[in-house]
């Protein structure tokens, strides 16, 4: 019976690869998974939340441009005439819709389409403020122009610049869960790098173990046939 016990032993051996086989090609296809979510997460960091970021640096610069600019038309003489501040305005406004619009494209959640929305209608309000501030200008109406500038366009500006700060916020707390997301992958693909070489260990012994008693087979007896 020892080609019997041999063949038992040989298919214990490659049930047990098979197994190994199989565990191994699901986690290497669950940690593939999880690079790249990986991968996913950190360009979304880059792209979705760190490009922003620094776009609303600029575009905050050119909000405060756009109001000293105005700032020093009405209030200081020889600072241009209201022809060569809208153009200037313009400008800015251009700059200031162009950065809107490549956040635009970006992955936003919920609260960010909402926000950007509002800040867009801040923007739009505020630049036809200008406008009226500056029609008003052209026509001598000095008072008026600089009692609107002051009132309602402050208000208008400290309201856009707020919105502003608000999905400056959200970008960091979005940010920050993308973060987290990231390091608990890392963490689970750890823990399949750590059971794939834990199997292949256990594999290992009990292959050595089948082969260890595969060599020792049951003993027969040595006997001739014909003495007994």
């Amino acid at each position: 019976m020892k080609w019997s016990y041999l063949i038992q032993q040989k298919m214990k051996a490659a049930l047990l690869l098979g197994s190994v086989m199989v565990l191994i090609m699901v986690s290497t296809l669950h940690s593939q998974h999880n690079l790249r979510d990986i991968h996913r997460s950190f360009a979304s960091i880059y792209q979705d939340r760190l490009m922003p970021a620094i776009d609303f640096v600029y575009l905050t610069e050119h909000m405060y441009r756009k109001r000293l600019l105005l700032e020093q038309h009405l209030l200081l003489e020889g600072h241009g005439t209201p022809g060569q501040i809208r153009q200037q305005l313009g400008h800015h406004n251009l700059t200031i819709d162009s950065l809107v619009g490549a956040f635009e494209k970006t992955h936003l959640v919920a609260q960010e389409s909402k926000s950007l929305l509002t800040f867009k209608n801040y923007l739009q309000e505020y630049q036809l403020l200008e406008d009226h501030i500056l029609r008003l200008s052209a026509v001598g109406d000095q008072a008026a122009s600089v009692a609107l500038f002051e009132q309602q366009g402050t208000l208008l500006f400290q309201q856009a610049i707020t919105n502003l700060n608000e999905l400056t916020q959200l970008q960091s707390t979005i940010g920050q869960e993308l973060m987290n997301e990231s390091e608990s992958e890392m963490a689970n693909m750890a823990l399949m790098t750590s059971l794939q070489v834990a199997l292949s260990i256990v594999v290992g012994i009990m292959l050595l173990g089948i082969i260890r008693s595969s060599r020792i087979l049951p003993k027969h007896s040595s006997q001739p046939f014909h003495l007994n």
